[in-house]
């Protein structure tokens, strides 16, 4: 541990991995984004995503893959709560000096609630509502697309081309956002059914911005989807609140943007988040506050 130079934070989900280097003081010395590092979508594809991030972030501070055995790394990781996942991560080897996994909620929440007792929402490409109290986590939700993550832009997606096909049948009255899927695809019914054999959550994610955009616009069948979403989301916050929280955090690309769909006594309490799963991560990459972790090989 003495040797430790840099701490580094990750935050990877099902869209991107975000890593952020700091010296020992917290100084912030380079950050970077890469691709997926879901570990339920594959431990390897993970790694290289995470090796690939802190490289790209070493580079802005002016340190090179040498410096990877000087750094203790956090990684606050989607899919991280499925122990199997989790053990196929941590056996394979890493040039730094130690890891600390834990899940992309867990890092979140610490960071939300400064290392303090605290609950979230996530709702970005997946979702989970979890609660830190007295050292303890508890978890609503969060058990991977397409069986879990409701209020998630995976499912405000796979919900949208369900509706697009009825739509496409004449079963559903026409919608101009359905009409915009059906063009992504050429409207191509075939290509949509391909496309859905080898589609993972951020593919479907990836229309949740455009249900936002034509929400506003007036398009019922948007409307509709954010109406199901925010209730979605009311769901895990009753789920914590059960649990004792006073307040929760809203976090994540789809919680960020649906505050005002919700209804007004959730509204009432939000909590604004004081930091994010980076910090989360560097907090546990600093202070090793979660149950698993292993020295570098």
């Amino acid at each position: 541990m003495s040797d430790f130079q840099y701490l580094v934070g990750i935050d990877g989900g099902g869209t991107s991995c975000r890593a952020r280097i700091t010296d020992l003081d917290g100084k912030i010395l380079g950050e970077a984004k890469t691709g997926s590092a879901n570990i339920m979508l594959g431990a390897e594809i993970a790694m290289g995503s995470i090796i690939e991030a802190v490289g790209l972030a070493a580079e802005f501070a002016g340190l090179t893959a040498n410096d990877f055995p000087k750094m203790a790394v956090g990684l606050a990781l989607a899919g991280a709560e499925e122990y199997q996942a989790w053990q196929a991560f941590m056996a394979q080897p890493h040039p730094f000096a130690a890891i600390t996994l834990n899940t992309d909620g867990y890092g979140a929440c610490l960071g939300a609630w400064s290392g303090n007792d605290g609950a979230i929402v996530i709702a970005g490409t997946g979702s989970v509502g979890l609660m830190i109290k007295d050292g303890e986590q508890h978890v609503v939700g969060g058990r991977e697309f397409p069986i879990s993550d409701q209020g998630s832009g995976a499912i405000m997606g796979l919900r949208l081309i369900q509706e697009a096909l009825l739509i496409a049948d004449k079963l559903r009255p026409d919608s101009r956002l359905a009409q915009h899927v059906l063009a992504h695809f050429n409207h191509d019914i075939d290509a949509i059914v391909r496309w859905s054999k080898t589609a993972k959550p951020r593919d479907y994610g990836q229309f949740s911005p455009e249900i936002f955009h034509y929400a506003a616009a007036g398009d019922t069948l948007a409307i509709n989807l954010l109406r199901r979403t925010a209730a979605d989301i009311e769901l895990l916050l009753d789920g914590l609140f059960g649990r004792g929280a006073e307040k929760a955090c809203l976090m994540g690309g789809v919680a960020e943007r649906i505050h005002d769909w919700l209804a007004p006594p959730y509204q009432a309490r939000i909590a604004l988040p004081q930091g994010d799963a980076m910090d989360g991560a560097l907090l546990m990459a600093g202070k090793a506050h979660n149950l698993y972790s292993v020295e570098g090989a």
